[in-house]
């Protein structure tokens, strides 16, 4: 799986999407390309309360690390931006979402062609392409 993306998902079960971010105790992670989708790891926490303390929030951000996205039953506003600043897209779903159902369906996404969230994850996942400026160069530059 060379070109796979990573997806955690909060789960106490590791088959359902049953946690609020903020007061998620485990998470599931996955790699997913357009053809498979395999755990790599599962991260738990101690339990947390949501009791608006945020400093809580950047250990499990931190730990998801890598991930383009995170699925979770719900996510705070100020989850939601420490996770964007970290590239990671929140997504809610129904609670008891099965994960295999949003594996599948992200990847028929990723066959099909991808959300926009989705295309800027990927694109910030490759590598700058070193020949972006040529055209500009050729078109020269005027003051």
């Amino acid at each position: 799986m060379a070109a796979a993306l990573k997806v955690a998902f909060a789960s106490s079960d590791m088959i359902h999407v049953d946690q609020h971010f903020g007061a998620a105790k485990s998470f599931v992670i996955y790699a997913v390309d357009k053809n498979r989708s395999c755990v790599l790891e599962a991260i738990e926490f101690t339990e947390l309360k949501m009791d608006g303390n945020e400093d809580k929030l950047a250990g499990k951000v931190e730990a998801l690390g890598g991930c383009i996205a995170v699925y979770s039953q719900a996510v705070g506003a100020s989850a939601i931006g420490l996770l964007k600043a970290h590239g990671i897209q929140p997504v809610k779903v129904t609670s008891g979402s099965p994960i295999r159902a949003l594996l599948d369906a992200l990847q028929e996404e990723l066959t099909q062609g991808p959300a926009s969230w989705l295309a800027r994850a990927i694109a910030a996942t490759l590598p700058a392409d070193p020949s972006r400026f040529d055209v500009m160069e050729d078109e020269g530059w005027q003051e």
